[in-house]
């Protein structure tokens, strides 16, 4: 029986880079009690990691801040992004911040809160 996620996510087949972000965006989805936890990996194999932002006057998704902060830390270009969420699908507008940076054949992995992987999808389809 898998006892842990990062054992789940080398079953299944994951780059262990992709199991990483993962692992990274849960961190942040339950260390800062958020709806969501994302992590991307820009074309230097740093990785930037968020949570949701929702202040009065600002609301970000998680996958919006972590781009925003590759961004604002001289990112390039996006290798992948994950998202942790109990949605069914990215949203269009995570999406959109991803391919924005990465192009359209940039992965989106979504991962459940338990960090099991629920699909990929490239950032423009």
């Amino acid at each position: 029986m898998l006892s842990t996620m990062s054992e789940s996510t080398v079953d299944t087949g994951i780059d262990p880079e992709d199991s990483k972000i993962i692992t990274l965006a849960r961190s942040a989805r339950a260390r800062n009690g958020v709806p969501e936890g994302a992590a991307v990996r820009d074309e230097t194999g740093r990785t930037y990691v968020a949570g949701t932002v929702e202040l009065e006057s600002l609301k970000l998704s998680a996958l919006q801040t972590a781009v925003a902060m590759a961004v604002a830390s001289g990112a390039r270009s996006l290798e992948a992004a994950a998202v942790v969420s109990a949605a069914d699908a990215p949203a269009e507008a995570d999406r959109a911040a991803v391919r924005d940076l990465g192009g359209p054949a940039t992965p989106v992995l979504l991962a459940g809160p338990d960090g099991t992987l629920k699909s990929t999808t490239p950032a423009g389809a």
